[in-house]
């Protein structure tokens, strides 16, 4: 007892030793800037599910399990939610600091989870701090802690390590209270991320070795796990096919044939393994070989080089169950992102794949410095101090890598550069960058890049959309039709696609085919703001009020934050003479952009001339009337007309006259003379004998 004692309290001062390390070496990424790929789902598209944090919104996210609207893709809730926290403590395009904080708290608690599962197998205190230490500093782990959307590999990771932690503790006290957990764990991993299917099969490998348990009841013990799995593989094909467009194929810029699936499988265990073990040039998008074949010689390293990995795999089964184990490990592990199910428009190779299949090979490494520790030598202290000594130096070269590849994710235009010099012809990264330059206003640069992502790969369906959107900004809307219909071509259920089709329609005067787009767009998405606000504008136009009224309502239950959704739903409402209820959104419009003249100017002219006496209020139509007054410099032939009818409503006629003359010689000088008719007859209305 006193034994198990000592070991606890050597483990719990040497996990927190590691937990500064890891600190240390992450630290600068709170600083970073960049935004990777679906980063943009999540904080610069109108998301309002994450970007309008309440009960409602996390209600929403989880329980559209088949059709989510929140990202693109999958089922994957509890990331969805977790990023949604974050933007309500402050986080946000502009501020990502809160969102590289949670990120680096879940890697450190994934650190401290390595070491608890390998002491829980091993038993080695010394053993799996080391080991856990060199996983919490390596570079490989840089990206799924800067990469904001990755927060979904990092809470996977965190609920398979106690899914394991706890199935090795039911697994030696047999409590059915940590079956439960285990359960719960891996209901809450595949709720993170799919790619944590294949854990009933990983706890198999554990029963294998190093529990020593691998008989029929262990196989019956993890049938609820397959059926969960099951379930959940269900529900991200279908997830895929509703939000994401997926494609069950293979089919991509390098165009994989199916007999070849093997060549890239091979290719990618040793791609992947050398970079464990050489982790250079790290990227978030790495090119693929563009010919898969034989005689490409990268391929054929890769096929030779599993061919030999399978070989003393199976060589070193005669002595020992730990490498074969542990390669099975980390393949089974990391099956689902090889390639052979493409879950997006482009097949490609990252860094946070191997993020939970290295777990395989920390056990063989637990194994083999557990044995070197305990190899009875003569000088046993100079031994061992050597291992912890080459353990701190691999430690240290890992530091400095983390440095380095945290230097190119300062802001998205330098990480997007940095990856384009080792691929150069990766299209979602020239995508991104479009994405990038379009926010910046930088509209040809975005065309360039975004003309390159098709170039590399014409079937990049959001690349079309995007380089739509912007020939619409521009004006060119007959190439930017071409561009939106390819994409719809590309991908059936794209509802941002639909919605810019709509736009260019009614920029084109083709009302019946802008609302049958937004239509589209609304049936795919039906929390879609922009779709119900654009076909609002259109209804409202047709003079369709009350089915603009439930369109601009729509929009605002999903975006409340929309000054102009609220301000175009007060004009509807007032044009329904529903003036209560179109005060109400002007001064929400006026709440969310406080010095905006049109929600003045309308909310001026209702308080002064309301069909009601009892509603009216001169006095605030004065201010307000005064306050947009002064932000024109009073050079506003409306609002100083306005104005007057604010003072002639308080009984200031001779103030309502010298403002109402003002008013009339600036709309003269503008030659409009509807707005001078109008004046006419207010000075009319305001020199009869009554005052109005």
């Amino acid at each position: 007892m006193q034994q198990n004692s000592s070991k606890l309290g050597l483990l719990a001062v040497l996990v927190i030793v590691v937990c500064a390390a890891v600190l240390a070496a992450h630290w600068p990424a709170l600083s970073t800037q960049a935004l990777s790929f679906d980063d943009y789902q999540f904080l610069v598209d109108d998301n309002p599910l994450v970007q309008n944090p309440s009960w409602a919104s996390a209600k929403s996210v989880l329980t559209e399990v088949l059709n989510p609207s929140a990202v693109e893709g999958y089922y994957q809730p509890l990331p969805v939610i977790s990023v949604m926290l974050d933007y309500a403590m402050g986080g946000n395009d502009k501020n990502l600091r809160v969102f590289h904080r949670t990120n680096l708290a879940f890697h450190v608690l994934n650190t401290v989870s390595v070491i608890l599962l390998l002491y829980s197998l091993f038993g080695q205190p010394i053993s799996a701090v080391l080991v856990g230490l060199l996983f919490g500093i390596h570079p490989l782990a840089v990206e799924p802690v800067t990469w904001i959307s990755e927060r979904k590999t990092l809470l996977a990771m965190l609920f398979a390590l106690w899914c394991m932690i706890s199935y090795v503790h039911f697994a030696r006290k047999g409590s059915w209270k940590l079956y439960a957990v285990c359960i719960v764990m891996y209901l809450f991993a595949l709720m993170s991320k799919p790619t944590s299917a294949p854990l009933p099969v990983l706890m198999l490998l554990m029963d294998y070795w190093p529990l020593g348990r691998l008989k029929p009841r262990a196989v019956i013990e993890k049938i609820p796990f397959f059926v969960l799995g099951g379930i959940f593989t269900v529900i991200t094909i279908v997830s895929n096919v509703r939000s994401g467009g997926f494609v069950p194929s293979i089919q991509s810029s390098i165009n994989i044939e199916p007999l070849r699936i093997p060549l890239l499988v091979c290719y990618l265990i040793i791609f992947y393994l050398y970079k464990i073990i050489w982790p250079a040039n790290l990227s978030s998008a790495y090119a693929l070989p563009e010919l898969l074949s034989l005689s490409n010689p990268v391929v054929l390293i890769g096929v030779v080089g599993t061919i030999v990995l399978i070989a003393v795999l199976l060589l070193s089964a005669r002595r020992t169950k730990a490498l074969i184990t542990g390669g099975l490990f980390f393949f089974v592990a990391i099956l689902p992102t090889l390639g052979l199910i493409r879950f997006s428009d482009w097949v490609t190779a990252s860094d946070k794949y191997v993020y939970m299949p290295v777990i395989g090979l920390l056990m063989i490494l637990v194994w083999a410095v557990g044995h070197v520790w305990r190899f009875d030598w003569r000088r046993i202290a100079i031994s061992r101090a050597a291992l912890v000594g080459l353990i701190l130096l691999l430690s240290a070269a890992e530091f400095r890598g983390v440095r380095r590849y945290l230097v190119h994710w300062r802001d998205t235009v330098s990480l997007c550069e940095y990856m384009l010099k080792l691929a150069p012809n990766a299209a979602p990264v020239h995508n991104m960058l479009g994405l990038t330059f379009q926010s910046q206003g930088k509209l040809d640069e975005a065309v360039s890049h975004y003309l390159e992502a098709l170039r590399a790969d014409p079937r990049k369906a959001d690349a079309h959309n995007n380089l739509g959107s912007v020939l619409l900004s521009q004006g060119k809307l007959d190439d930017a039709i071409t561009h939106l219909n390819w994409a719809l071509q590309l991908r059936l259920r794209y509802d941002d696609a639909h919605n810019n089709l709509g736009i260019a329609f009614e920029s084109q005067g083709k009302s019946d085919e802008a609302i049958s787009h937004y239509l589209q767009a609304i049936n795919i998405n039906p929390n879609s703001a922009d779709a119900h606000y654009n076909l609002a504008n259109v209804l409202q136009s047709q003079g369709k009020l009350d089915d603009a009224v439930s369109h601009y309502l729509r929009a605002l239950k999903t975006r409340p934050g929309d000054a102009d959704a609220h301000y175009k739903l007060a004009n509807a409402l007032q044009s329904q003479n529903n003036l209560d209820q179109a005060m109400f959104h002007y001064r929400q419009a006026l709440r969310l952009k406080p010095d905006w003249l049109l929600p003045l100017n309308r909310m001026a002219m209702i308080l002064a001339a309301h069909p009601s006496p009892m509603k009216r209020n001169p006095a605030e139509a004065i201010a307000l009337a005064e306050r947009a007054a002064e932000l024109t410099g009073h050079q506003n032939p409306l609002i100083l007309s306005t104005l007057a009818e604010a003072y002639a409503a308080s009984g200031q006629i001779d103030l309502a006259v010298k403002t109402a003359k003002a008013a009339k010689a600036l709309a003269e000088s503008a030659k409009s003379d509807e707005l001078v008719e109008y004046i006419n007859k207010q000075l009319e209305l305001y020199s009869r004998p009554a005052g109005r």
